[in-house]
């Protein structure tokens, strides 16, 4: 998990990039499932915002969290793994079409609060700062990071995100299926490859799904120096 004290994917995201109003409006508001330092990190953000009426929500919602030592976005969410009597097949369709009817900003709130099958959706999401987000959720665990890197079928940016975040480089799962992945930029791959184990070295030294600057790089550490 990110450290607290570290910057977060959806906080980097609010720092570099141009949000959306009707989402600089949810997360001033305080409705996005932020935890506790992120929300404070954006508000900071936002109080500054051109838009009047987001700057306003974003200092009415520091004043609250001053006020209450917190706030509600610890709340949010309900139950992870809660239980179902519909067959996976069909709860995946159902929230395949629910979240296709989402706008941006409800979909980017859903990646903060939902559950682990919405994320795994989300997370192939074409707005970028969904994906994002999905990665900023205080609900996320290190096995669906590991599984998140396994996936050819995510943005290049996920992945790059994954790999510059500290406390998941420590998980050795996550470097190995990181380095694995075709889509994994070509200079993060190279950094992680060091850091494998001799079997997997192997691996990729004949894994012709990866790009060639991977595959001979992974052949050069097998051969023994003269």
């Amino acid at each position: 998990m990110t450290d607290p004290g570290a910057a977060t994917p959806l906080l980097d995201f609010f720092r570099r990039s141009q949000v959306d109003r009707d989402i600089r409006l949810m997360a001033a508001q305080g409705v996005l499932g932020l935890r506790p330092f992120e929300q404070q990190g954006i508000l900071e953000l936002l109080v500054d915002d051109p838009d009047a009426e987001v700057a306003a929500a974003a200092r009415a919602s520091m004043q609250a969290m001053t006020g209450n030592g917190g706030t509600e976005s610890e709340a949010a969410g309900g139950s992870d793994d809660a239980a179902s009597v519909a067959p996976a097949v069909e709860k995946e369709t159902t929230a395949l079409e629910r979240i296709a009817a989402m706008s941006p900003a409800q979909r980017l709130s859903l990646a903060m609060r939902g559950t682990r099958e919405e994320r795994a959706i989300l997370i192939r999401d074409p707005n970028k700062i969904v994906a994002v987000a999905v990665l900023s959720s205080p609900k996320i665990t290190d096995s669906e990071v590991e599984n998140i890197a396994k996936m050819a079928n995510v943005s290049e940016d996920v992945l790059r995100i994954i790999g510059h975040t500290r406390a998941w480089m420590k998980n050795y799962p996550v470097v190995s299926a990181l380095t694995k992945n075709p889509k994994t930029p070509v200079a993060i791959a190279l950094n992680l490859l060091p850091r494998l184990l001799e079997k997997d070295v192997k691996g990729l030294a004949t894994d012709r799904n990866i790009p060639d600057v991977i595959r001979l790089a992974a052949k050069k550490r097998l051969t023994p120096i003269k």
